[in-house]
């Protein structure tokens, strides 16, 4: 339709039309600038971002410890002495080295 066939009670409607369509988008930007309303989005970020970063830590610790674990047994769950005596070993020096330390620095 064309501006000059028109009647008042189209444009009227019109009118009230783009009013309500304006209000709307007032309240919209109203709620969105509120500030309950940044804080709750900002936490929810903040949230789903840690939650992502556990997540991934996660399967990072999962998949180190497959790898660990395939390192001692077998894939039918067999342990493999030749990996588990040495490692196990290196454990005890380890301790008895912190433990003599420990010791040492007490008896000063």
């Amino acid at each position: 339709m064309s501006e000059v066939a028109r009647t008042p009670a189209q444009i009227e409607a019109e009118i009230t039309r783009r009013r309500q369509e304006l209000a709307a988008t007032l309240d919209e930007l109203a709620v969105r600038v509120h500030p309950v309303t940044i804080a709750r989005d900002s936490k929810a970020k903040a949230v789903s971002a840690l939650d992502r970063t556990v997540g991934q830590a996660y399967v990072a610790a999962n998949r180190a410890l497959a790898r660990a674990r395939a390192e001692f047994v077998t894939e039918d769950g067999a342990p493999r002495p030749e990996r588990i005596v040495p490692a196990a070993l290196a454990a005890v020096a380890v301790v008895a080295v912190v433990a003599g330390l420990s010791y040492r620095r007490r008896r000063r």
